[in-house]
């Protein structure tokens, strides 16, 4: 690993994100909330760190796969840390632990708070919040190949080891110019979703928060109540439509605008993600009536519709609280969250393609079973599935039940009862934001133990990084080959002088 070119690009991470924390001013000085002067010092504590980054080390003409893991993992937690700084200056959230987990929740677009009332807090503060789940969204990696030159050389290393799924599609034969194709449908659909929503009578601020939680599967909301607030059937639609299109895939959009409708319903991860939609939905609203949850049918679907896609989208938006739906219920909810959203969307969980590949595996084994001198092969499509695919899904598998076994315990071990602990684990490391009993719809995470939460930031980055990026910088392998850094200036060496000492 070439830590001092990883340093190097980390710096310059930084100074981008300074860059961004100067966008909540404006919205500061309108609503008068007195965080100017807080976002001039966190922009510049970003800025000068990652200018003396730059002006220390020097780069690296290339860039390695492990780079690539390191510059990701060490930016994540570098800029959620940084990110950080405006919770603390404003003064409501005086632990750092706390705020630290408020800013990794907004950059991985996971959605669990601390924030035990949420209208307390400045609007510009809150803007910045929904704006890290924007940023994170897409990838502050793939942003910087999207629009800064620096990171041109080894940019594949960073997209492989930054974008989510176990496939990454290259729209383009250069990875900036993938990068600005993701970027340009992403903002479009940003766009598009803020202008419905100011016509359904939304505020300008409420309309681009929301619009960036919704595009990023986020769900962080301007609200303590999330999109109920609203109470319009309307705005509902237009959140659970956007919250659908950020679940899939964004090389499929590309793909649709310049390809035709015919391309979504050939994607059999697609087709398989709307069939998961239509039957959680079905069984939501068939239980829900059975027991009488909701007075009226339209409710039932309507509150089943959102949640739903809220869930499996990991958004983590609520209309309702389905802590208190039938068991059957959150049992579905909860095997909604593990799902998660399509490869190569904003959204978290397992990926709907890496179940319909593991699926497939199997039902391989038990043919080889029935037919041992059958030659048999897995296919997406039609296109077969090369075997070191299927071993990296397995091994995903296997991380994803070692992770969430260990975190569990240690968030039980803190005296958590085992319910919420495991779906606040689940919630975290699936980057989805709510879970059930403490941590439910209309609960927070403010309440946990110091240590659980670190745990569960911890979650979320992993997440996030899709286990594989955090695991492997956990392997001595990994830093056996580490290179000294290489500086843009030589240290004096002292050893002469101890010599003639000596």
């Amino acid at each position: 690993m070439r830590s001092g070119g990883v340093l190097n690009i980390f710096g310059r991470l930084l100074v981008l994100l300074s860059l961004f924390l100067l966008t909540p001013i404006p919205f500061s000085l309108y609503f008068g909330d007195g965080m100017v002067d807080d976002f001039l010092i966190s922009s510049l504590i970003g800025a000068v760190s990652g200018l003396m980054l730059v002006a220390v080390f020097l780069p690296e003409k290339e860039l390695g796969y492990r780079d690539g893991f390191a510059v990701v993992f060490l930016s994540w937690l570098g800029l959620a840390m940084v990110g950080a700084l405006p919770y603390y200056f404003s003064g409501h959230m005086p632990s750092c632990i706390d705020c630290l987990f408020e800013s990794m929740s907004g950059f991985t677009t996971t959605g669990s708070t601390v924030m035990i009332t949420v209208e307390v807090m400045p609007k510009s503060v809150l803007f910045w919040r929904a704006l890290t789940h924007w940023l994170g969204g897409m990838g502050i990696i793939v942003l910087s190949l999207a629009i800064l030159p620096l990171l041109g050389v080894g940019g594949m290393q960073l997209f492989q080891a930054e974008m989510p799924g176990p496939t990454k599609d290259r729209l383009a034969p250069r990875i900036q110019d993938t990068a600005r194709i993701l970027w340009r449908v992403y903002f479009l659909f940003t766009l598009v979703e803020i202008l419905l929503l100011l016509f359904g009578g939304v505020g300008f601020y409420d309309a681009v928060c929301h619009a960036f939680a919704t595009m990023a599967t986020g769900g962080f909301s301007t609200h303590t109540t999330s999109v109920a607030w609203f109470d319009s059937v309307y705005i509902e639609t237009v959140i659970i439509v956007s919250m659908f299109l950020a679940g899939t895939n964004f090389t499929l959009h590309h793909r649709f605008f310049t390809g035709g409708y015919r391309v979504l319903w050939r994607n059999e991860e697609f087709r398989l993600y709307v069939a998961i939609i239509a039957g959680a939905m079905a069984v939501v609203v068939g239980m829900n009536l059975v027991y009488g949850v909701y007075q009226s049918v339209g409710e039932t679907i309507r509150t089943a519709a959102f949640q739903v896609v809220s869930i499996i989208t990991t958004t983590g938006f609520g209309t309702a609280d389905f802590d208190h739906w039938p068991p059957v219920c959150k049992i579905v909810m909860v095997i909604l969250m593990l799902v998660g959203g399509c490869a190569g969307s904003t959204g978290g969980g397992i990926k709907v393609v890496r179940v319909l590949l593991f699926f497939k595996y199997g039902r391989l084994q038990l043919r080889k079973l029935v037919h041992p001198n059958t030659v048999w092969t897995i296919k997406l499509g039609k296109l077969k599935v090369p075997e070191e695919v299927m071993v990296a899904i397995l091994g995903f598998l296997g991380l994803y039940v070692g992770f969430f076994l260990m975190a569990t315990m240690i968030v039980a071990a803190q005296g958590v009862d085992i319910v919420t602990s495991a779906t606040a684990v689940i919630a975290t490391l699936n980057n989805i934001g709510p879970g059930l009993n403490l941590v439910g719809p209309t609960q927070n995470f403010a309440h946990l133990p110091p240590v659980a939460k670190l745990v569960l930031t911890f979650c979320m980055q992993a997440g996030r990084l899709e286990l594989y990026t955090v695991a492997v910088l956990l392997t001595p392998d990994f830093w056996a080959m580490a290179r000294r850094p290489r500086l843009r200036f030589s240290l004096p060496s002292f050893s002469g002088y101890w010599r003639q000492g000596r």
